[in-house]
């Protein structure tokens, strides 16, 4: 009759979890209670390590619940307290949209509706069709969640927003705006209130 000491049993077990969570595809999910659109799972395998969200050092000297924004390194920071920060990948502006400057979350929205702006509408064949306005859902390119970001009272017309086209992550291809994997702009929307200050770093080296 074999015998197992309660040691040899933990041991056995813990190897056997450790083998299931090796097996296990690397997805970045979210479900929610009340969430009126499944949000889909990102395969985080085809995402850069240094895109995945992670706490590190603050990237500077800023108040707890700052949000910086680095778009020469393709990353955002939510600063906390100690040092800290929680670092996300992100996609910025490409070349001739990019923005930098310093702002406050004005305005936040789920599954925000999308209106592209005017001298977009009259480059973008696909935009100029949704000028007054795409619906929210998982098609919309402001993803799941939207901060929008205000100066001085006033909309800037930029936006830290999910997307539909994960892989663009820790890339420029946006028309100036912050676009982030939407589980992670799910994350920042929760921890972020209205009046949060934002500061959009030069993407100059």
């Amino acid at each position: 009759m074999l015998r197992f000491s309660r040691r040899s049993f933990m041991l056995s077990g813990m190897a056997a979890m450790a083998t299931a969570l090796a097996a296990a595809p690397a997805y970045a999910t979210w479900t929610a209670d009340g969430d009126p659109f499944p949000v889909p799972r990102v395969d985080m395998r085809k995402i850069p390590r240094e895109f995945h969200r992670t706490v590190v050092a603050s990237p500077m000297a800023a108040w707890p619940g700052t949000i910086i924004v680095d778009t020469n390194s393709r990353h955002l920071y939510l600063v906390l307290e100690g040092g800290e920060a929680i670092r996300y990948g992100v996609g910025v502006g490409r070349a001739g949209f990019e923005w930098s400057g310093e702002a406050e979350v004005g305005f936040k929205e789920m599954w925000p509706t999308w209106t592209p702006p005017a001298d977009m509408v009259a480059r973008d064949e696909q935009a100029a069709k949704w000028k007054e306005g795409m619906p929210g859902g998982p098609e919309n390119p402001l993803g799941a969640r939207a901060l929008y970001l205000y100066q001085n009272g006033r909309d800037t017309l930029y936006r830290l927003h999910g997307t539909n086209a994960p892989l663009s992550i820790g890339k420029a291809m946006s028309s100036g705006c912050i676009r982030m994997l939407n589980q992670d702009v799910i994350d920042l929307y929760r921890r972020a209130p209205v009046g949060t200050h934002v500061l959009v770093l030069s993407g100059a080296a």
